[in-house]
């Protein structure tokens, strides 16, 4: 084991240096040719400007679909070179362990930053940070995810490149100075890019952005992306030929299926919420209970090591474990398990696949807990297919010796359909997705049965998507509705003002009259010794003692001080805000930090005038 690790450095780190090396003089060149190109696009108006990088971002994130893919081979062909036969077995118990550790120690001593969850992260930095980026995410996540399917992690590479080529549309929208609004439309096109890239699915990555990732796009507004999602494809095509992602033999559809295919999407939507709390329930039950991060990767890395070694078809993306089953051929269990004594009984096939069905789950989350760097994108398709496949080889066998006979290829595509509209909560995208990359237009009645039927069965019981059911519970999520999307936009710092005179409680009137007369507004918050919010005094109040002079040093702000029937604090939901001022009828109220030390005031009036900007903002075609 030592010598194969001593080979694995040896191959390696050289070619890592080699890459350092690279990227510096490259870096070196760009600063060149980037300030001339930078001041030419500055004297174009902002339309072409963003018509142009809407091109550009298209070709870049093209890019990264095709060096990610070209990554995961490399890396799998070095690792067979190395081992050969030795692959197999007992390795995988090690080697996605060993990507695992690589893409953990990559993120913390390297970035020094989370990148998982990518497209829920890119769903974040709309709503919450302008539709900006860090810089690093346009190839950090490219190389740890690459590094960890390349092992074995049992992750998908779709969320990963959707998270850099939104990283790409942010960060050159950010560099040539374009408004939020241009610079999410930008976002959006490098996501799309990044999906009709890795799919060579134009079609699919339009709908993707609209239906997943950004919810107020105007129709005017579909052309950059649709020119990114285009130029993405050409690249791909260019570069990874004319093969679609899937290779399957289809055969016709026919209409007394369609039963078989609506008892397909309820057990695709069974299947979806099973997905979505399973891995949340995981995800959240493993970093609570096991903090040290070392401790962590060894323990996912051992259960995820034990889970491959039983079930291999759970090593990496599992895609090649689909071929048999997407062409038609006799799906076998030899060569597929150690449990291959099982395969004694006809259902013993449906069953081992339904056992990998519930178990892909464990293995996704155990790759992404332990450090490793994927998405739940490409998982969410090989679940599919395995659910389609399942029910398929099931019905057969309950229907053996009858005049039906179920074309299970064609249930594997309609599956995967199925799982993404309830596991995404994106029907037209799954339905469009599975149709363009497996040129299965033939298919398309059976594509919308199973998806409506599988959305609308997990929406009964889950609201959100695996990607936006956080960020939904903490008030950060876009959706359609306007008036929520602004709610959302809009933070406490927005709307904050903090040009108020403040008082101490036991400060005489004649103190008061002072301040007052240096004041141009009509709230005057009270304070303690420790600038504690206590009060405010209100000018209307105290308008007539102020000219009564003999009583300045007789009376006190504490006299005449009014307490706030609400607080706001500095990073409280704006839905909450609004809130509290329909339940007080206040139109001013005090904010504060958690301590109740003061910072400021929001009004009713202050919130209606940037409300009224964002909402153009979000409106504007």
């Amino acid at each position: 084991m030592y010598a194969y690790f001593r080979k694995f450095v040896n191959l390696f780190v050289p070619l890592g240096r080699q890459a350092i090396n690279k990227m510096r003089r490259s870096n070196q060149i760009s600063r060149r040719l980037w300030v001339p190109i930078r001041r030419w696009v500055k004297r174009m108006s902002e339309k072409n400007i963003l018509l142009t990088l809407s091109l550009v971002i298209g070709i870049l994130s093209g890019l990264a679909a095709v060096i990610l893919k070209k990554l995961i081979g490399l890396i799998q062909h070095q690792l067979y070179g190395l081992f050969g036969e030795h692959l197999q077995g007992i390795l995988y118990i090690a080697l996605p362990g060993v990507g695992m550790l690589l893409a953990y120690l990559f993120c913390k001593l390297v970035i020094k930053d989370d990148i998982g969850h990518g497209v829920t992260k890119a769903l974040q930095a709309v709503s919450q940070n302008d539709s900006r980026i860090r810089p690093h995410n346009m190839w950090s996540s490219v190389a740890a995810s690459s590094v960890t399917i390349g092992f074995g992690g049992s992750v998908g590479a779709e969320a990963p490149i959707v998270y850099t080529g939104a990283a790409i549309g942010s960060n050159l929208a950010r560099y040539f100075g374009m408004s939020y609004r241009n610079m999410t439309i930008l976002l959006g096109c490098g996501a799309a890019a990044a999906v009709a890239g890795i799919f060579k699915a134009p079609l699919a990555g339009v709908l993707f952005t609209l239906e997943i990732l950004l919810f107020h796009i105007s129709m005017t507004s579909l052309i950059p992306i649709l020119i990114s999602t285009i130029s993405a494809t050409v690249v791909s095509y260019i570069f990874l030929g004319n093969s679609t992602p899937f290779e399957s033999v289809l055969t016709p559809f026919e209409l007394k299926n369609i039963p078989f295919y609506i008892i397909l999407g309820l057990f695709c939507g069974a299947c979806s919420v099973y997905f979505i709390r399973t891995t949340l329930w995981l995800e959240d039950g493993i970093a609570a209970k096991w903090k040290n991060p070392y401790l962590r990767w060894f323990l996912c890395a051992v259960g995820l090591g034990l889970l491959i070694f039983l079930f291999p078809p759970l090593y990496g993306e599992g895609f090649d474990s689909l071929s048999d089953m997407l062409t038609g051929n006799e799906v076998s269990l030899q060569g597929q398990t150690p449990l291959s004594f099982i395969a004694d009984s006809s259902w013993a096939v449906p069953l081992f696949f339904l056992l990998i069905l519930l178990l892909k789950v464990f293995s996704m989350t155990l790759t992404n807990a332990g450090g490793g760097v994927g998405g739940t994108f490409g998982p969410t398709l090989f679940v599919g297919a395995i659910a389609g496949f399942v029910v398929a080889r099931s019905l057969n066998l309950v229907l053996v010796g009858t005049s039906l006979s179920l074309p299970e290829q064609n249930f594997v595509l309609v599956g995967m359909a199925g799982l993404m509209a309830g596991v995404m909560q994106a029907p037209m995208t799954a339905i469009f997705l599975i149709a363009e990359i497996s040129g299965g237009y033939e298919l398309f009645l059976p594509l919308i049965i199973t998806a409506t039927v599988a959305f609308v069965a997990t929406r009964l019981t889950e609201k959100y998507s695996i990607y936006t059911k956080r960020i939904a519970h903490k008030g950060q999520l876009l959706t359609h509705d306007s008036d929520q999307a602004v709610l959302t936009l809009l933070k406490i710092s927005d709307v904050i003002e903090t040009d108020f005179s403040p008082v101490k409680i036991d400060d005489s009137l004649g103190r008061l009259a002072e301040v007052v007369s240096e004041s141009s507004r009509n709230i005057f918050p009270v304070l303690d010794n420790k600038r504690r919010f206590q009060g405010y005094v209100v000018l209307e109040d105290i308008r007539k003692e102020m000219f009564r002079t003999d009583q300045y040093d007789k009376k006190h702000v504490f006299n005449f001080m009014r307490t706030a029937d609400e607080y706001v604090l500095e990073d409280e939901r704006m839905d909450s805000v609004m809130q509290k001022f329909e339940k007080s009828g206040a139109w001013n109220l005090p904010v504060v930090k958690p301590d109740r030390t003061y910072v400021g005031f929001v009004s009713k009036s202050k919130i209606f005038s940037v409300y009224r900007r964002e909402l153009k903002e979000v409106s504007q075609d």
